[in-house]
């Protein structure tokens, strides 16, 4: 029998999850934060220092990396938007995912995509980012 399924394996799958949820949660505050100068400090509390970013525009490592390309959604053209989970977090084991979307102000550009992540010890140490919707095959 799968460990998972026993009454303590639930306590264990509930409780990977709540650990995920919260990284990923502090992860999305960054984008959001009141100030840029708060952005490095959520990061470091959500992401391991070695973390292994995939995002748009390929693959980066370090919090550094990743802060850049925070700060680059924050200062959007459109203006500073809003960065929202909206769905549950599905943590099977070390990965999890996620669905998002970004607002910007005045019903400008709006972005949704899912995230998927890998947790070491509690973080985030590696993120692979899909923006955009899928179109059906053909």
């Amino acid at each position: 029998m799968d460990d998972r399924v026993g009454r303590n394996g639930w306590y264990y799958w509930c409780m990977h999850e709540e650990t995920a949820q919260s990284a990923i949660d502090t992860f999305i505050s960054a984008f959001n934060a009141s100030d840029d100068s708060y952005v490095t400090a959520l990061l470091s509390q959500a992401l391991t220092s070695d973390v292994i970013f995939w995002g748009p525009l390929g693959r980066s490592e370090g919090i550094e990396a990743v802060e850049r390309f925070v700060l680059d959604i924050r200062h959007h053209p459109a203006g500073s938007g809003t960065m929202v989970r909206c769905s549950g977090v599905d943590a099977p084991d070390e990965w999890a995912r996620y669905q998002w979307v970004f607002t910007t102000p005045d019903e400008g550009p709006r972005l949704a995509g899912m995230d998927v992540v890998h947790l070491r010890r509690n973080l985030i140490d590696q993120i692979v980012v899909f923006a955009g919707e899928i179109l059906p095959s053909s």
